[in-house]
């Protein structure tokens, strides 16, 4: 059992930078997939970014080149640097651990409780 706890979300103004950071316990992190989701109010779980156990990363379309997904394998620490935020950024971070993944998505990954980001306009 993986438990994952987020910190670091808040509300930023429009082009600030947040860095968000999931701790995990319990499972031998440098096996797992990590992953942060999002979800804004009324819509879907959706996927921001994964990184493998030996860094390789993805990301959607409509965070590349502004968000960073990196992980500390050493710290069982995964983070998530968000530059240039926008007012659709604004959502609910969770952090996702799973030791399969299928195409870009991670499969019955463990959740945390999630961190809330707020942009304002």
């Amino acid at each position: 059992q993986v438990q994952l706890v987020e910190s670091g979300g808040g509300l930023v103004q429009t082009g600030d930078s947040l860095t968000l950071s999931c701790a995990a316990s319990g499972g031998t992190f440098s096996s797992y997939y990590m992953g942060w989701y999002r979800q804004a109010p009324g819509k879907e779980r959706f996927l921001v970014a994964t990184i493998s156990s030996s860094g390789i990363t993805y990301y959607a379309e409509s965070v590349k080149g502004r968000f960073t997904i990196s992980r500390d394998n050493a710290k069982n620490t995964v983070y998530l640097q968000m530059r240039s935020l926008k007012p659709e950024d604004t959502a609910l971070y969770y952090c996702a651990a799973s030791t399969r993944l299928f195409m870009t998505r991670l499969l019955s990954p463990y959740w945390g409780q999630g961190t809330q980001v707020t942009v304002s306009s």
